[in-house]
């Protein structure tokens, strides 16, 4: 039973605000326009603002859309008349700009690989063995080895250094900074492809191309291959294998270049031209790099950057926020606050599993306090198309001193175990030495990571969304998902992120319609994306630990959440002038 209510702050009525749909343009169907049909449909009327589109949305090579060839519509997923139909349907868009990569298919990355030191984009990537020239050695494979001192700031996102070496004209192989993910693949060749080497017979070609397409069978190591009576030739070989040679990459972009900042210019408008309301800035914190300091939220460098482009986003009407994963205990997520930036609540989705595994409020309550005491405009989810953060909830030690996380280590490690019990997949950070230093994320989709409880499932979106921010909502949480074994298995390197991240056909989307938790999730959307309370204030009610009391008020509009997180039972009353409701669901 509520004891007393405590005042917080109240919404911020110049951010966006409604709930937010999440999901890639093929998500549901095939296309965009999918999507649009579903959302025009009776049942979800009124219940999405704004429309978070994964950037498969542009044209892209790599990692589901986030290695970018270039921001033009991918026509094969997306028409103009979608766009227009949403914003007929009041929907307002969330688009990510990838701050720190483009697409080795870039047509940047392109012009410099044609063109080399005289392309007009020489300075727009960060050439890994300039960057590092006065600062480590020359390893025996071509490229800089930083000194230790240096070597051990870098904040890994992958085993070994991130580079990705790449040909050019003049037949060197350079390597260029890659923070994430990159694709090698050699082509087989033919004895044709060795014909125009001087001195190599027709006999002799075919030999070298039986050789070659051995060792890329078995994918050996082709710079030290044994080419029994040809090994002469061994650079003439290997130039031929290298122009074969196809990759995919997200490389890294120097931001010392102005040109950097025009394409950043550029790109803001036409997001702007699509119907833009919020751009999510992908991988900031890596974008500022500086020998001898982290690679990852390099202060002050970091801060200069975000404010050029707040500068920027101005001139459009565009709200930006960082995207980042770090730990609470580093009170980054303050800092990007004070700033004046929103923030992901990436918090949140691991205290709600902590709060129905445990029935207790203890640690959901103390940040829903923080939000509100401390101002923080926040954009929250249950799932995304990442996994469930959990190296996010840890503490930090800062300057010395070591600040409590919003669960210790050993209550992560029982969410962790949890969700790893119950299907999902572990994704990890990596030191300089290429080994494993911390859990990154779990990847499961939510209704799995609850046990396929729908009674848990429906509670945490009412839970959900009467948080304080902008509620997102992952499409595949809406239908109930079920972790994906088989994509994940067949994904490659990438294949956790696949286990949540299902496309749905028209004839799973009808059958979902059909189902309760569906339904009840969709009218929980529609009163939060409609009520005026939920533009007011929030206050949060005393209780015992295993009962959560949330009220909005706005005026006359009043909607209160009374959850017991024992038996996940709850019930809603909104109250709009003289007219009351009650949904009970348990």
């Amino acid at each position: 039973m509520a004891k007393k209510e405590k005042d917080t702050i109240q919404q911020d009525q110049d951010a966006p605000s409604g709930v937010m749909l999440n999901a890639y343009p093929d998500s549901i169907g095939g296309k965009l326009s999918d999507i649009v049909s579903l959302l025009e449909r009776p049942e979800l009327k009124d219940t999405f603002s704004l429309f978070y589109i994964l950037p498969t949305f542009f044209n892209s090579d790599l990692d589901r859309g986030f290695s970018i060839v270039d921001y033009d519509l991918n026509k094969a997923l997306v028409s103009e008349k979608d766009l227009e139909a949403l914003h007929d349907l009041g929907i307002t868009f969330k688009f990510d700009l990838i701050l720190n990569h483009l697409s080795v298919a870039s047509p940047q990355f392109k012009d410099l690989l044609e063109k080399g030191d005289v392309s007009e984009y020489k300075h727009f990537f960060v050439d890994w063995n300039k960057f590092w020239h006065t600062h480590g050695e020359m390893g025996d494979d071509g490229h800089i080895i930083p000194k230790a001192e240096f070597l051990d700031k870098l904040f890994m996102r992958k085993p070994g250094l991130p580079i990705l070496k790449v040909g050019f004209p003049d037949g060197t192989q350079r390597p260029y900074w890659n923070t994430f993910y990159q694709q090698v693949d050699y082509s087989y060749l033919a004895p044709e492809d060795f014909s125009g080497i001087q001195g190599v017979t027709r006999e002799g070609a075919t030999a070298i191309a039986a050789m070659v397409n051995e060792n890329i069978e078995s994918e050996a190591d082709l710079r030290i291959m044994d080419l029994d009576g040809y090994a002469h030739y061994r650079s003439e070989i290997l130039s031929v294998v290298e122009k074969k040679r196809q990759y995919l990459g997200q490389m890294d972009l120097n931001p010392k270049s102005e040109k950097v900042w025009a394409f950043y210019e550029e790109t803001l408008k036409k997001l702007k031209q699509y119907g833009a309301k919020i751009i999510r800035l992908d991988a900031f914190a890596y974008l500022h790099k500086e020998p001898g300091e982290c690679n990852f939220f390099n202060k002050p460098g970091t801060w200069v950057y975000l404010e050029r482009l707040k500068q920027i986003a101005k001139q459009y009407d565009l709200t930006i926020f960082p995207e980042i994963h770090s730990e609470y205990g580093t009170r980054i997520h303050e800092e990007v606050a004070g700033k004046g930036y929103p923030i992901y609540d990436f918090f949140f989705p691991g205290l709600v599993i902590d709060a129905l595994e445990r029935g207790t409020n203890q640690h959901l309550l103390a940040w829903i306090r923080e939000i509100t005491e401390k101002g923080l405009q926040t954009i929250n989810m249950l799932g995304c198309h990442d996994g469930i953060p959990v190296l996010d909830l840890k503490g930090a030690e800062v300057d010395g001193i070591f600040n409590q996380g919003l669960l210790n280590d050993d209550q992560i490690e029982v969410v962790v175990d949890r969700i790893i019990e119950r299907g999902g997949r572990v994704k990890n950070l990596y030191g300089p030495d290429g080994k494993k230093i911390a859990y990154y994320q779990v990847n499961a989709t939510f209704f799995s990571a609850l046990g396929e409880n729908e009674q848990k499932l429906l509670l945490a979106r009412a839970i959900q969304l009467f948080m304080p921010g902008i509620p997102q909502v992952w499409y595949l949480d809406l239908f109930a998902g079920k972790n994906d074994y088989e994509a994940a298995d067949e994904g490659g390197a990438a294949g956790h992120k696949e286990i949540n991240r299902t496309n749905l056909s028209q004839e799973e989307i009808e059958n979902g319609l059909q189902q309760a938790v569906v339904k009840d999730q969709i009218e929980l959307i529609r009163l939060r994306n409609t009520s005026p309370a939920f533009s007011g204030r929030l206050t949060v009610a005393d209780s015992d630990t295993d009962t959560l009391v949330l009220t909005w008020h706005n005026g006359l509009c009043v909607a209160t959440l009374r959850a017991d997180l024992r038996d996940f039972s709850f019930t809603i009353e909104h109250k709009q002038g003289e007219n009351t409701s009650v949904m009970t669901y348990e």
